[in-house]
């Protein structure tokens, strides 16, 4: 069966602490959940995905920019606010990116306020908790299947 593409999907720092990090803003569930979750879905909709998870900026970069991918979903973390590297690797590849957050950033601290990353991405799904990297998902499906449609 052909696929639609691959999505990579990038998990930023401390995302491997849902479940334990403050929860009353993260939630209960673990990261593990959401991956196991959203490889579920991309076996029903025959797409191929690779999610990652670190804390390190380069390592992050180096993923963007060596992995082959038709999209990117990315949750920089606390790097949204901070990386220029990361930044000008989304733009540096030229792939479709879309933003994701479990929390709203925009109703927290000032400094979390500002993405470094929103003026370049297809759009921000924020707020939604673990939905947000779901509203994403179904976002990126759309996206790649009216691709798919043009190329036909």
């Amino acid at each position: 069966m052909k696929t639609l593409g691959k999505i990579l999907i990038i998990h930023g720092p401390n995302l491997h602490l849902l479940g334990k990090r403050e929860p009353e803003i993260y939630g209960n569930f673990t990261l593990d959940q959401i991956d196991q979750e959203l490889k579920l879905r991309a076996s029903r909709e025959s797409i191929e995905i690779e999610t990652f998870q670190s804390n390190s900026e380069g390592d992050i970069v180096e993923k963007i920019t060596t992995t082959g991918y038709n999209l990117l979903i990315i949750n920089p973390a606390a790097y949204t606010h901070t990386s220029v590297a990361i930044r000008d690797a989304i733009l540096g590849v030229n792939k479709p990116t879309l933003e994701v957050h479990l929390s709203n950033i925009y109703k927290r601290e000032d400094f979390r306020k500002k993405s470094l990353i929103s003026d370049i991405v297809i759009g921000t799904i924020a707020g939604f908790g673990k939905e947000s990297y779901f509203l994403a998902f179904s976002a990126a499906m759309t996206l790649l299947e009216s691709k798919s449609s043009e190329t036909k």
